[in-house]
């Protein structure tokens, strides 16, 4: 997700084409083509320009709804319908071969589902789904940052968060028991839930600072951070 100002000027996108699965962008004031998965300018007069990206959640509807009870949603309109992609666009989509080259070598299949973080120094790295479990954190240190990566709604949820609270570096587990489905920081015993708040403890009231992640294919996510590296459990810590 991206913010639509440049300089302080609002541009308008539409879509102008897709390029090996991704979108690309047309804005109307400049004529510049954009690239959906990174916000760079890749044609036209603002060629290199970068977008500034915007925080944002990769959850279902069903966690954002319980969140936010007032929320309103952009329903279809029927004036338009046909012009709408079918409800299964992505089944149809997968079918489509990609243009990426895959080596033997990769670690992964060219459709495998991760969840892709920039570290704050440029670096990169794939996080596979198959590793995820619903509701067990992944704690990591990668890119000169200790992050959280918490799955749930069934794994199709997914938030990434700093696990740095006050100048000490949390260690994150699934609760049991009473506190099954919420979580817990086995330096000082709070209770976090999956928004990153402290529920009951020392740390109760605290909030774990967000951080954006992003669902990606892996072929897509290797073709534009060709130097990312793979997790693997145990072995990147």
């Amino acid at each position: 997700m991206w913010e639509s100002k440049l300089d302080g000027k609002p541009l308008h996108f539409h879509l102008s084409g897709i390029n090996n699965q991704n979108f690309l962008m047309k804005d109307e004031r400049t004529g510049s083509w954009w690239q959906q998965v990174s916000g760079k300018a890749i044609q036209g007069p603002m060629k290199g320009t970068q977008l500034a990206g915007v925080l944002h959640d990769e959850v279902t509807f069903a966690a954002w709804k319980r969140e936010h009870p007032e929320t309103r949603v952009l329903a279809p309109n029927p004036e338009f319908a046909p012009h709408y992609e079918p409800a299964n666009w992505e089944e149809e989509v997968a079918r489509f071969p990609v243009v990426t080259p895959h080596s033997p070598s990769e670690p992964l299949q060219s459709r495998d589902l991760i969840y892709g973080v920039v570290g704050p120094d440029g670096s990169s790295r794939a996080y596979p789904f198959a590793l995820f479990a619903d509701r067990v954190p992944l704690n990591d240190d990668f890119g000169g940052r200790s992050i959280l990566i918490v799955p749930f709604e069934g794994a199709k949820s997914i938030r990434l968060f700093d696990r740095e609270v006050e100048g000490k570096v949390l260690e994150f587990f699934a609760g049991t028991g009473e506190e099954e489905g919420k979580l817990v920081d086995s330096a000082t015993g709070t209770i976090w839930d999956e928004t990153g708040r402290g529920i009951s403890g020392p740390l109760a009231g605290k909030l774990l600072t967000r951080r954006t992640g992003l669902v990606d294919y892996w072929f897509d996510w290797h073709t534009y951070h060709p130097d990312t590296d793979v997790y693997r459990a145990g072995l990147n810590r």
